[in-house]
This record gives C-alpha cells, structure tokens and sequence, in this order.
C-alpha cells in the first residue's frame, strides 16, 4: 500500500455513474411497477451497492480501509437506459473515487442478475467517475514566485558545531510546490539579531519567511518571543494545525510554542529546529497555508 501517514484528514467525495441497458420496454416497465420475479431491482441493487463500497479494500490489494460515513444512490430511466450514480463521502487521508466506482460497478451487476430471468438482452455499459471532490483535487493554485526566505536559529550551528538539516529540509520540501528560497541565513538564537534579520527581509519585500529551531523551552529558546514581537496579525490556526498534525504522530509535540502570523503582507512561520518537525510542520501546513496570500491581496475570502 502506499504509505498515507504523512496526509491530513480532509473531506473526501466521488461520484462514480454506470448505464444498465435493458432490450425492451417491458423490462423497464416490470422494474417501475416492481414485478421482476427477483424482487425489487432498485432497493436490491441499492443495499448491494452500500456493501460493496464497504467491502472495497477487502476485494483490491492496494485499496486502504477508510471510514465510509455517506453513501448514496440515485437512477435516472432514460428510455430504455438505467444510469446509475452512486456517491461516497469520508473525512480520511485518502480519496474514495476506487469505492464509487466499485459500488456502482456492483449496482448495475445486481440489476443485471435480477434482471436476466425477463430480458436476455441486458448490459452493463460505460462504468466511469464523475467528479471526486477533496485532496489534491481540491487545491487552490499555488501562487508564483513567492519571494521566500529561510532562517535557522541555532547558536551550535551558527558557531560551526554541527550542520543545518532542518533548513535544508525546508528548502528541499518547499520545491515539492515549485517555491525556490532566496535567502537562507543561519543565524544565533538572539532577539536582537533574529528582529533584525526579519524586519530586513520585510524591508525586501519578501513575502514568506520560515524561521526554524528556539521554539522550545529552553532559557535559550527567544526565537517565539522574538517572532511574535514582531507580528501586527496572529494566525493561531497555523499553529494549532502544525501541533495537532505532529500530536497524533509524536506525543511531544505539545510543547512546541510555534507561532505564525502577517507582518505587513509577510507570512511569517516560526517553527521547531528538528528535521522531523520541519518536515511534519511543511506536510500540515502546505500548500493550503500559501492560500494566504491570494486572501492578504484581496483576491479570495
């Protein structure tokens, strides 16, 4: 299976359609009026579909167990053409378009069973998605050529002890979303020296800046303090979200006193010096964080 626990939760909707063809408006008129020998077509059909969905991960290797919380069917004669629309609904890590189409695919097979004892003529046709909702599919274009910066907070790695990898995670994971940093700095933790590296970089107009490491609870960890100094808006949601993402991977993540906030139209992150931090904080918050920027122009409510 492919590995999803990097993902957040998000609604997840798909609606997949499938066409049963019958050969004769007998057919069409024993479904109507519930008299197929087999029993109701459309109630039949309809409960195989819901188990079906449920059992999709049972039936193909590479599909993950979610939780199916909505699922519906709907059908449309037309003619002598059942079209079939099933929708499922969840709030998980992963998409549910494969159960859609499985749930349909079952609904149109159970018709076809009830439905060859009065019609030797009836087929399944055209089997496909509809439209899917949620995930990658729901992502707002990621604005261009945001002008970004980095800064690493550490008095070891600013003195030469040790090397910067919660930086570089940083830029390495931001080119995922086609973001080039432009200014990387390693800098002590010290109010001073963190103020004036930012208030220059908003100077420049740089419109995001990542600061990582002194947000802990050491007496050497000013880099919040510093940040939040500095911010005109606080955006709690950043960090809230950031630590709830870590929290329900590493229970330590409450500690982290991450802040995040617009200085002028800046977006300003401070979040933890550890690679793995930087690398959970980058899979909570991007890209839908970057929306900030179409809001903060006006663009978008």
């Amino acid at each position: 299976m492919v590995d999803i626990t990097h993902k957040t939760n998000t609604l997840r909707i798909a609606t997949a359609q499938a066409t049963v063809h019958v050969s004769k408006p007998e057919t069409i008129a024993a479904i109507r009026s519930r008299t197929v020998p087999k029993g109701d077509v459309f109630e039949m059909a309809k409960a195989a579909g819901f188990l079906a969905v449920k059992k999709t991960p049972d039936l193909l290797p590479d599909c993950h167990p979610i939780p199916i919380e909505y699922t519906a069917v709907k059908y449309d004669i037309q003619e002598l053409d059942i079209v079939i629309e099933l929708t499922v609904k969840t709030i998980y890590k992963t998409g549910v378009e494969v159960e859609a189409m499985h749930g349909a695919s079952v609904v149109a097979l159970t018709m076809y069973d009830m439905l060859k004892p009065i019609d030797k003529g009836v087929e399944i046709r055209n089997i496909r998605l509809l439209e899917k909702k949620g995930g990658k599919s729901d992502r707002a274009q990621i604005p261009e050529n945001i002008k970004t910066a980095v800064i690493v907070c550490s008095d070891s790695i600013s003195n030469g002890i040790g090397e910067d990898k919660s930086g570089r995670k940083i830029v390495e994971k931001l080119k995922v979303f086609g973001v080039e940093v432009s200014d990387y700095n390693v800098i002590p933790d010290q109010t001073d020296l963190i103020q004036e590296k930012i208030t220059t970089l908003c100077n420049l107009s740089y419109q995001m800046i990542l600061v990582t490491g002194g947000t802990g609870l050491s007496f050497r960890d000013v880099t919040t303090e510093a940040v939040s100094a500095l911010i005109e808006r606080e955006i709690p949601g950043i960090a809230e979200t950031a630590r709830h993402y870590g929290q329900e991977r590493l229970p330590t993540s409450m500690l982290s006193r991450s802040v995040a906030g617009l200085i002028g139209k800046t977006l300003i992150i401070a979040m933890p010096g550890s690679t793995g931090a930087v690398t959970e904080y980058i899979d909570a918050l991007f890209p839908q964080v970057m929306h900030v920027f179409s809001v903060v122009e006006g663009t978008k409510h």
